[in-house]
């Protein structure tokens, strides 16, 4: 029996897309390629994982190395031309969240994929902890009965600081949204795959913590959201509550609790202690408090919260991809997937703006 080649994956943007590096590493694939305008920044990240190119430009690497898979993990603005690109030479594409700046752009993006032929999917990693996809599979078993309501934060302190340095995750241009492009979108994702229905409308309330910051290397003031409140109604009529904030002193953790008519499960991550990627997950059934669910995570080595993140999170999506374009497997989460979260974005911003109930596209991409 033939084994099938190890395939080769560039890598474009090197931010939260170093992760990647060792994720599709311990996925079995071959990183042959990374890229960042910054020219240190490249060298140095293919140095540490054995990496034989570095570019500083996306098109001299694409067109040099022809990658059987591209992650593209720019800022969201630049996401549309590179997929683009990347769909045309031949290449699967992973994706980093949000899809895009724009519904339209979110749209492209599936529709270059879906038209290339080729396999697309997005950086929805953390429905790859234990405890999620465990609590994935109780929802789909019925554990909760019909959804009632549903609770969600995401909070981070990387911001919270007035002396925190800004970055182009500032810059609406660039990024789209701000901590519900960074944080908030991976709840609208982990709502949706658990439960299983969209959002039907959302209203919103956000905020900038140090508006009169300036945008790194500009005199721009920031006008991406910093903290932003959510509710929202599925098309059930489950009731939705989220918070996501980058402002949060002393925060670093996510919660998922999903209540109904048979019982209820509370999903939480935090990263202290170890094996922390594993998240933990309790279960009430009527009449009773709750209790936990055992959960069991592999050893993942080393302490390069970075690589732990990769190796923990990322890899499993990595070999999903990989699978998926040897046809043993669809690729979840798909560009569809993130197409329809970028709808709750859009949503969600014109709703604090407007400070009104606005519902949310049904427009399939």
């Amino acid at each position: 029996m033939t084994t099938a080649p190890a395939p080769s994956v560039a890598v474009i943007g090197l931010g939260f897309g170093r992760a990647h590096v060792p994720a599709f590493q311990a996925a079995g694939a071959r990183v042959v390629a990374v890229c960042q305008r910054d020219e240190t920044a490249p060298r140095r990240v293919a140095a540490t994982y054995g990496v034989p190119q570095a570019y500083a430009r996306w098109e001299d690497m694409l067109a040099a190395e022809r990658p059987d898979i591209v992650v593209v993990a720019t800022p969201p603005h630049l996401h549309r031309a590179i997929v683009r690109a990347a769909a045309s030479a031949g290449a699967h594409v992973l994706c980093e969240k949000p899809l895009a700046t724009s519904r339209e752009d979110a749209d492209a993006i599936v529709a270059d994929v879906a038209s290339s032929r080729r396999v697309g999917m997005t950086g929805f990693n953390w429905r790859y902890t234990v405890a999620m996809q465990k609590m994935r599979a109780l929802m789909a078993d019925g554990a909760v009965g019909r959804i009632l309501h549903v609770r969600g934060h995401w909070l981070g302190a990387r911001w919270a600081d007035e002396a925190s340095p800004t970055t182009w995750r500032m810059d609406r241009e660039k990024a789209g949204h701000g901590a519900m492009g960074d944080m908030g979108v991976h709840l609208v994702d982990l709502v949706r795959w658990t439960c299983g229905e969209e959002f039907a409308r959302v209203a919103a309330q956000a905020g900038i913590a140090y508006p009169a910051k300036p945008v790194a290397g500009t005199t721009k003031p920031t006008d991406a959201e910093d903290f932003v409140s959510l509710v929202g109604e599925l098309t059930s009529g489950a009731q939705v509550s989220l918070v996501a904030s980058r402002a949060a002193h002393g925060r670093n953790d996510h919660v998922l609790e999903i209540s109904g008519t048979r019982g209820a499960l509370a999903y939480s991550l935090t990263r202290e202690g170890s094996r922390w990627y594993a998240g933990a997950l309790s279960i009430a059934t009527s009449g009773g408090g709750f209790t936990p669910v055992a959960v069991e995570a592999k050893p993942v080595e080393g302490t390069d919260p970075m690589d732990v993140i990769g190796r923990a999170t990322i890899a499993p999506l990595a070999a999903r991809l990989i699978a998926a374009m040897r046809g043993e497997g669809p690729a979840e989460p798909s560009l569809e997937d993130g197409f329809r979260a970028q709808l709750v974005l859009e949503a969600a911003r014109e709703a604090a703006a407007r400070r009104a109930w606005v519902e949310v596209a049904t427009t399939s991409a």
